[in-house]
């Protein structure tokens, strides 16, 4: 169960305030990295693709992947894998867009901050 706790943690790098969605806010995560710094100095990494899934790499370099879609001025996520969820976790868009970083909340309470890194680092997975 740590795992999907992990995920959602990284969901929540996509929070802040809960202005209407503007679809381009998240057209310009495709083919960047969304990286989540926790208090620990960890690091998670997110990947989203134009066609609807996403990828993942936890703090703990946990691989996991699944599937998004905005929901009003909410961004969704779904997992697959490694274990299926049950639930979507939805968490605000930015409504300032991507460009700084910005301060989130991890589902597991913790502070974490988030910033859009240009193309793919770390860890991405294709098939987690």
């Amino acid at each position: 169960m740590i795992r999907p706790l992990v995920f959602l943690g990284l969901l929540a790098c996509l929070a802040a305030s809960g202005a209407r969605a503007d679809p381009s806010l998240v057209e310009k995560a495709f083919g960047n990295t969304i990286v989540s710094t926790y208090p620990d100095g960890r690091t998670a990494e997110l990947w989203l693709k134009p066609d609807g899934s996403y990828t993942a790499e936890g703090r703990r370099h946990d691989p996991s992947r699944g599937h998004w879609r905005v929901k009003g001025a909410r961004l969704c996520l779904s997992q697959v894998r490694p274990i299926p969820s049950p639930f979507s976790y939805c968490t605000a868009i930015p409504s300032s867009g991507m460009g700084r970083a910005w301060p989130a909340k991890a589902v597991t309470g913790e502070r974490i901050t988030v910033r859009l890194v240009h193309g793919h680092h770390g860890g991405e997975q294709t098939g987690a």
